[in-house]
């Protein structure tokens, strides 16, 4: 079973994972996030572990938002594009994220894997084996 370092709250999905509290751990799972949080985004060991090309995955049901306030909603979804242009995994826990060859190679090249219960197109996994 991975160790993942768990940020915020236990997301309501089944990562496969034995959450842990310090140093070892495979991947982070961000279970939630603040609004301060996510539009000051400053969590050294999720920057980090994306700095060694660790896999960052979060959960996005624990993300806030802003319904009533358009200018804070624009804000939030600014820092979220931000957060999947560093490498960050966003998933639901419940629907499989589909994983192509343009994004198998991205992976590869930074030595990262495809987040938990990704689904790979075949050329993605040939890729991803070192057969492409």
């Amino acid at each position: 079973m991975r160790r993942a370092l768990l940020v915020g709250r236990e997301p309501g999905a089944d990562f496969g994972c034995e959450y842990v509290t310090a140093e070892p751990y495979d991947l982070i799972v961000i279970g939630s996030l603040t609004l301060g949080e996510l539009l000051y985004f400053h969590d050294e060991r999720i920057l980090s572990a994306l700095a060694e090309g660790k896999q960052v995955c979060l959960y996005t049901p624990g993300l806030p938002d802003a319904p009533k306030n358009r200018a804070l909603s624009a804000s939030l979804a600014t820092a979220q594009r931000e957060l999947k242009n560093w490498g960050i995994l966003f998933t639901d826990g419940g629907r499989k994220r589909l994983i192509t060859a343009q994004e198998a190679k991205q992976l590869r090249l930074s030595g990262r894997s495809p987040g938990p219960g990704a689904v790979l197109t075949p050329l993605a996994k040939e890729i991803l084996e070192g057969s492409n």
